[in-house]
């Protein structure tokens, strides 16, 4: 099993940073690496289990041989119902026992390092404003930000910004700055936060941010950072259709 299982994080905002960073992983395996996590949840293999990692990497491994394992364990046999549900179906499932693992080890930590009941509460709050794994992999947690933004801008029609072009913020970072007025300045960074505020990355669930470049897939819609896809924005230049990974490898199964 790879590195990370030796990591003990003692204070709220070290459990917290452990917490994002093993979720990051799971969301990988579950959306952009969704191929070849499929690949390895071969049923006719033994009880396997999906691990997050500290380092944001995800492995499909077998359980811990020690007894008490160092960790709470992750859902064992998560292969074995690949292949009798449908593919959207297992993925939800197996999304809903990574969520139940991962506060399971958060607040082993809290346990373990005598978190005091302010301590508890800040830490679950700090989890808690983040999507869970089966909202971002279902997409309900795109949804909510939908219905949260119509709620808030029902009678703004302001069109989407070009998903494959520089955000308009990032071309006067590039540009340099310009002459103007400072109520003008205000308004256009408002304009920009109301129309992405409420963005959330189909890859790794984080919210958007206004220096960071965006691309959305023109199958699915999902919006995602740059970065979590690997497309620059001199690479989405050129391309007349953006599939994002998972789109890219959905295929039909047997």
């Amino acid at each position: 099993m790879e590195g990370g299982q030796h990591y003990n994080p003692r204070t709220v905002e070290e459990v917290f940073r452990d917490f994002k960073s093993r979720r990051a992983g799971m969301i990988k395996a579950l959306t952009t690496d969704v191929a070849e996590f499929y690949q390895q949840c071969d049923p006719e293999k033994e009880n396997l289990c999906l691990y997050g990692f500290p380092n944001e990497r995800w492995e499909v491994n077998l359980p811990a041989e020690e007894v008490p394992p160092e960790l709470p364990e992750p859902a064992l046999g998560i292969n074995f119902a690949r292949d009798g549900m449908q593919e959207k179906d297992w993925l939800s499932l197996v999304a809903v026992h990574s969520d139940a693992w991962l506060l399971a080890v958060a607040f082993y930590f809290g346990a373990r390092f005598g978190f005091d009941k302010v301590d508890r509460k800040r830490l679950f709050n700090m989890i808690n404003d983040l999507p869970s794994i089966y909202e971002v992999v279902t997409g309900a947690a795109k949804k909510q930000s939908m219905e949260k933004s119509s709620v808030s801008n029902h009678s703004s029609s302001k069109p989407k910004p070009n998903p494959k072009r520089i955000t308009e913020y990032q071309e006067k970072l590039l540009k340099g700055p310009q002459l103007k007025d400072d109520d003008e300045d205000e308004d256009e960074e408002e304009e920009e936060e109301d129309e992405h505020g409420d963005a959330l990355c189909g890859a790794c669930g984080e919210n958007y941010g206004q220096d960071e470049f965006w691309i959305c897939c023109d199958i699915c819609e999902k919006w995602f950072h740059g970065k979590c896809v690997k497309i620059t924005p001199a690479r989405a230049e050129h391309i007349k259709q953006y599939k994002c990974p998972s789109c890219s490898n959905k295929r039909a199964r047997p």
